[in-house]
């Protein structure tokens, strides 16, 4: 480095350290190095430093505890989260899809098809699989909408707004959108987009058996959460035999397996399970029956000015339901997600949010009986023994007159719609004579009466106050007025007046058709208490092909049966035959000589009934009648409920007497 002449002696001084000689020149610079460090004042530091032993201890645990926590870590993910992280990784690199079983049908007794299904498509997209460049996604978002007619940023908007993984796109697609976008799928330029098949329910006689039947819609969240093997674009029973056997007519999905590549590409498809189609049902119902029904009610609605009815048929010998008419309805083909325009200026129409026909009034309304309630009261009075059949009471005034309690001189009156005369038992059910159910249900003069307990007992008993047990949702349970309701909700005492309001099916009482249709059934059939029912049975849609089966003449005899409900006997022998007797003779007595004379005495089949007319306040009242028939070997029990009626006029009968005119005259 430096060229310094040096001299012969200098040459020869060398030191030698551990065999390494030290040439001259760093000596030189040694010194050069010592009288800089004397400038600087730096004399006595030292430009190398040994580490001290706590910091090399220092640095040997940090590294110690570095080296635990990769370990520790290690063995959590590998021990502890192994499962979840290889869930995580498999839901990566793979898609599980149901495959839509297909769907049940549903037949009418006599195997009328009342539902067909249709071939449905859907646009769904999977979050996950969606290109991660933003231009490509928009370029992909701009194109689909064109297809599908939308705006693009629609379509955006529907993907980002949303949590969940999967995003329905466009519903029902037509077949000519169906083509292109199967083509541009399928050549791998959506990805992450593909195509579902659905289906969509053809429903007969629409609206005529909307209520009965019901409808099917896309799953909601809620119904998501607590259903299982569902997806986000399945549909669902929403009401009628579709809600209600949803399980049985949806079948079991298949599942297909999808891996994927790291770019997303399908790699391997396999296909775990076939999908099993869904059993179909036969109902109890009389296609017939109920439209000839719904023809009445629209007949005799628009004769008396009013909007709203029911009316449920059964068969007294099995508790199966000929028919269920609810007015008004609403056409479920509606629900089937084709036009959804006509749907939505349905659901905001005036008529429809004041007339309800959603709703249903058979098994989910509750009204006031009025006179329908006496054969039940009578059945009771005849079971405690408090009346004979035949004791006579004067209905000279048409009315009972009661002392106030607490004021000796004032009197209230309890009054019947006409003078009666003497009247016995049968002649009070058959003329609806009230004086005699004032007396017999809350007792008057030296005649003893019920009380309110009893009552509300013995209507229980045939079921009222209770739900049926249909197998239909939503129905609502009547409600019997008592001592204990009236102070807790009131905080009013149990009056004379309100037993004698009860009496006559008045006052706070509240009772769905159903359950009346259901107590004038075991009435009819002699004392059982039968759960209805409207499914008679369910199929498979193989053929049986037993030899039995081919040599019946059964229309069943094709069909393979899983599954026949028998009677359900809710209660039975709560009354004594002999007393139903005497009731069923005033009823038949009402045909004859009573409140249906000129109606239903002029069917070819002999017919027993009880009217009644619920006063609603001012002029207005509901109109009901239930009538069973034949008389000797009943094969059909008919409620029929007449809302809000102006006057006395007869609404309910009209209807009753065309419709069984026409059932028997068919059979």
């Amino acid at each position: 480095m430096f060229d310094i002449p040096l001299s012969e002696d200098f040459r020869k001084r060398k030191v030698k350290k551990e065999k390494k000689e030290i040439e001259p020149q760093e000596i030189l610079l040694d010194a050069l190095a010592q009288k800089k460090e004397a400038e600087l004042g730096i004399s006595e530091q030292k430009f190398e430093v040994p580490l001290s032993k706590k910091i090399f201890q220092g640095v040997f645990i940090t590294f110690f505890i570095l080296i635990f926590f990769l370990f520790a870590k290690t063995f959590q993910l590998q021990v502890f989260q192994n499962k979840e992280l290889f869930l995580q990784a498999e839901e990566q690199s793979q898609r599980i899809y149901y495959l839509r079983s297909e769907r049940g049908v549903i037949y009418d007794r006599n195997l009328k098809q009342l539902v067909w299904n249709e071939a449905s498509f859907d646009l769904v997209a999977d979050i996950k699989d969606l290109p991660k460049n933003e231009e490509e996604q928009l370029r992909m978002f701009k194109e689909i909408s064109g297809i599908l007619g939308e705006s693009s940023g629609d379509l955006k908007e529907k993907i980002e707004k949303t949590d969940a993984k999967k995003v329905l796109i466009s519903e029902n697609i037509s077949h000519d959108t169906l083509i292109l976008l199967e083509i541009k799928i399928n050549s791998g330029e959506f990805p992450g987009f593909r195509i579902e098949e659905n289906v969509v329910r053809n429903y007969l006689n629409s609206p005529n058996i909307s209520h009965l039947i019901g409808y099917i819609g896309r799953i909601n969240q809620e119904e998501l959460s607590v259903a299982q093997n569902y997806s986000f674009t399945d549909l669902i029973g929403k009401s009628g035999v579709e809600k209600s056997y949803e399980e049985t007519l949806r079948g079991k999905p298949g599942i297909l397996k999808i891996k994927k590549d790291a770019l997303g590409k399908e790699k391997e498809r396999e296909e775990q399970s076939q999908p099993e189609a869904g059993k179909s049902l036969v109902l109890w119902l009389d296609t017939g029956l109920q439209e000839k029904i719904e023809e009445e009610l629209g007949r005799i609605l628009k004769e008396v000015d009013s909007k709203k009815a029911a009316a449920v048929a059964l068969d007294p010998r099995t508790g199966g339901v000929l028919a269920l008419v609810s007015y008004p309805a609403f056409d479920n083909n509606l629900f089937s997600g084709e036009n959804p325009e006509e749907l939505k200026k349905f659901m905001e129409a005036p008529s429809t949010l004041e007339l309800k026909p959603f709703f249903n009034r058979v098994i989910s309304g509750k009204y006031l009986t009025g006179s329908t309630i006496k054969p039940l009261i009578a059945s009771a009075a005849l079971e405690e023994k408090i009346i004979s059949p035949d004791k006579k009471i004067n209905d000279s005034e048409g009315k009972i007159v009661v002392q106030d309690y607490w004021n000796p001189e004032k009197t209230w009156e309890y009054k019947d719609w006409k003078i009666h005369g003497w009247t016995d038992m049968r002649k009070a059910i058959a003329e609806s004579c009230n004086v005699y159910f004032y007396t017999v249900g809350g007792g008057y003069g030296d005649q003893e009466g019920l009380g309110p307990t009893k009552i509300k007992e013995y209507l229980e008993k045939f079921g009222w106050n209770q739900k049926t047990g249909i197998d239909l949702p939503w129905e609502s349970e009547g409600f019997i007025p008592d001592k204990d309701w009236k102070k807790r909700t009131l905080g009013q005492g149990w009056w004379d007046g309100d037993t004698y309001n009860l009496s006559i099916g008045q006052g706070f009482l509240k009772i769905t058709p159903l359950e009346v249709v259901t107590a004038f059934s075991a009435i009819a059939n002699g004392g059982k208490l039968l759960q209805p029912q409207v499914v008679q049975k369910i199929i498979g849609s193989e053929k049986n092909l037993g030899e039995e089966d081919k040599s019946s003449s059964s229309p069943f005899a094709e069909a393979r049966v899983i599954e026949e409900f028998k009677p359900k006997i809710i209660r039975e022998n709560f009354i004594d035959p002999k007393n139903l007797q005497i009731v069923r003779e005033g009823m038949r007595q009402a045909v004859t000589a009573g409140s249906a004379t000129g109606w239903l005495d002029t069917l070819s089949v002999s017919a027993a009934a009880k009217t009644g007319t619920a006063e609603l306040g001012g002029d207005y009242y509901h109109n009901w009648v239930t009538v069973f028939a034949p008389y000797e070997d009943p094969q059909i029990v008919l409620t029929i409920l007449i809302e809000n009626v102006e006057g006395m006029k007869p609404a309910a009968l009209p209807v009753a007497k065309e419709v069984l005119k026409w059932y028997f005259g068919q059979k």
